[in-house]
């Protein structure tokens, strides 16, 4: 396995789970293997892949029975998703119990990291995993067993409130939990590039953080939300469109980083 790539950001709302679906994709076209976790009570990547949250009535295990289940490994959970080289380890709204129950556990911020077994990691090129908008034990595993985060701002007003505080978790996370964790990139999302503020907004962000911001950014785009509605990455929803070209971008610049 090439990566184990957290898309992380406290913040709702700046395109997580968008990143997340349409990178994977854009990595799957390109030949790669991907695996995609699904660590959101929210669930919509699990959605966004078509998935029906709620149809585990044959007791397929999920995220959440990763997490809380000793008996449960990441392998166990695992399901196809449609899209050629993509595969899902589900959500459901269950996992929202896990933040309450993972606190009392021995070792809970490095479940996720030891369910990835040798069997995964020779099974997949990149790892992917959507976190919760927050802070919680739950984005803390996904620290934990990453080898990289990527952090999507939302080229607004507010794109800074709260990126250094997550950068101070992840030094805490390298200083005591995952010494080899890095800042992959700082992704600009939703960006209109007709108004001169999106564009003073990512002025700001590189001036801030520097080659830490990815080249690529991702424009506002309504065939973007289309495509969430129709549960379908953006390359194969409108795969000539400049929203998926942004995102076959995105992945050519992962795989130089």
């Amino acid at each position: 396995m090439r990566r184990i790539i957290a898309v992380c950001n406290q913040k709702g709302g700046v395109g997580k789970t968008t990143t997340t679906i349409n990178l994977a994709a854009a990595l799957a076209e390109q030949g790669r293997r991907v695996l995609v976790v699904d660590l959101d009570p929210q669930f919509n990547t699990t959605s966004g892949f078509g998935h029906d949250p709620y149809a585990n009535g044959n007791g397929h295990a999920t995220a959440c029975d990763v997490l809380l289940r000793p008996q449960t490994g990441l392998e166990d959970a695992i399901i196809p998703t449609g899209v050629l080289g993509i595969d899902l380890v589900p959500a459901t709204l269950d996992l929202a119990r896990a933040d309450v129950q993972l606190p009392q556990m021995v070792a809970n911020e490095t479940i996720l990291s030891g369910s990835v077994t040798k069997a995964v990691r020779g099974r997949y090129d990149y790892l992917l995993v959507d976190c919760p908008p927050n802070l919680g034990r739950l984005t803390i595993n996904a620290l934990t067993a990453a080898t990289d985060v990527l952090v999507p701002v939302q080229a607004g007003r507010w794109a800074l409130s709260g990126t250094q505080a997550l950068f101070e978790i992840v030094d805490v996370v390298r200083a005591r939990l995952n010494p080899e964790l890095r800042v992959l990139g700082i992704l600009c999302t939703m960006v209109d590039t007709r108004t001169a503020l999106a564009r003073d907004v990512v002025a700001e962000i590189r001036a801030t953080f520097g080659t830490q911001v990815f080249e690529t950014v991702i424009k506002l785009a309504t065939k973007l939300s289309e495509a969430a509605f129709a549960e379908a990455p953006i390359t194969t929803y409108a795969p000539r469109s400049e929203a998926a070209d942004g995102y076959r971008a995105l992945a050519a610049e992962v795989e130089r980083r």
